[in-house]
């Protein structure tokens, strides 16, 4: 899931590796009115699908660039289906390297009805023991950290094997704290967390507070509690406040695309509204796809199947 920005970092090494190896099988399938204090739209923290990532990401260090050229025919994904291609991976360690070579050795492996990820050409691909079943072009993790008051969040998809734990329909996405912080960055705003009844005074008097499943305020000298507008941002005195968790302003319709396969540990197989994204590499650390293809996915692909990245 994604953020606004206006340079993208690079957290994979400086250095470039050019490798000509064995991919995955290549198929022909389918391919109020407004709040009257100050607020930002909430689409402010949502356009990370036409943009990368904020100023402040930032690079570790380069490390030592392994060879990776070769493939892993002997697996169980015939090799007459697995095509020569090049492919541009950045390896940010000799370790780094040595990873993903085992991840995807591990992957061609695999048999059986399975999803695999290739997190590098940015493709997903459905296989039935040696019959592809579906190629799609994916959205993937930017790779890049993001710090904010004293905060770090590490934005990448773990390589290794995973399954489908669930799937939803139309599910509604419950932001982390993070998408707050790439907001406030970008828009030089304060941050701070609300608690689930919390009465804050604003420098006016204005009470901003939560009641039930909303947040709203409670006008100086009144009484009466107005729920905010749901489509803003809560921003009041240059600070953007993070909803509690559990109401409706903490939480996102449409954000995650019509369908999502859940990985676990936060991390899905997910549609996007962002159509221009997909093919980049522009995730918090989840898989986007477009409508048709996590469609797909959501009526075809079982809960328990295992999906291998790397």
């Amino acid at each position: 899931m994604l953020a606004t920005a206006s340079s993208l970092a690079s957290a994979q090494g400086s250095e470039v590796t050019h490798d000509t190896t064995d991919a995955v099988p290549a198929a022909s399938a389918q391919r109020e009115g407004r709040n009257w204090f100050v607020s930002l739209m909430r689409r402010i923290g949502r356009r990370s699908g036409d943009s990368l990532v904020t100023t402040s990401l930032g690079s570790p260090p380069s490390g030592d660039i392994s060879s990776t050229a070769g493939g892993d025919s002997s697996g169980a994904v015939p090799e007459s289906a697995v095509p020569a291609r090049t492919v541009e991976r950045n390896f940010k360690s000799r370790k780094d390297s040595l990873e993903w070579r085992s991840a995807r050795a591990v992957a061609m492996k695999s048999s059986g009805y399975r999803i695999i990820v290739d997190l590098f050409a940015r493709e997903l691909y459905v296989l039935d023991r040696d019959d592809t079943l579906r190629v799609a072009p994916a959205a993937t993790a930017m790779n890049a950290t993001l710090s904010y008051g004293g905060r770090t969040w590490r934005f990448e998809t773990p390589r290794g094997v995973r399954t489908v734990r669930g799937k939803d329909k139309d599910p509604v996405w419950t932001p982390p704290e993070w998408h707050f912080a790439e907001v406030a960055l970008e828009h030089g705003l304060k941050l701070r967390s609300m608690q689930a009844g919390q009465r804050i005074k604003l420098k006016d008097g204005t009470i901003l507070t939560s009641k039930g499943d909303e947040v709203g305020i409670i006008r100086a000298g009144e009484k009466e509690f107005v729920p905010l507008v749901l489509d803003e941002h809560v921003v009041f005195d240059n600070t953007l406040f993070i909803p509690p968790q559990g109401t409706k302003h903490r939480s996102i319709q449409g954000e995650l695309g019509h369908y999502r396969l859940d990985l676990g540990d936060g991390y899905l197989l997910h549609g996007t509204p962002y159509a221009r994204s997909i093919g980049a590499a522009v995730t918090h650390g989840c898989v986007r796809l477009a409508d048709d293809d996590i469609e797909w996915l959501y009526e075809n692909v079982p809960v328990g199947t295992k999906v291998y990245i790397y």
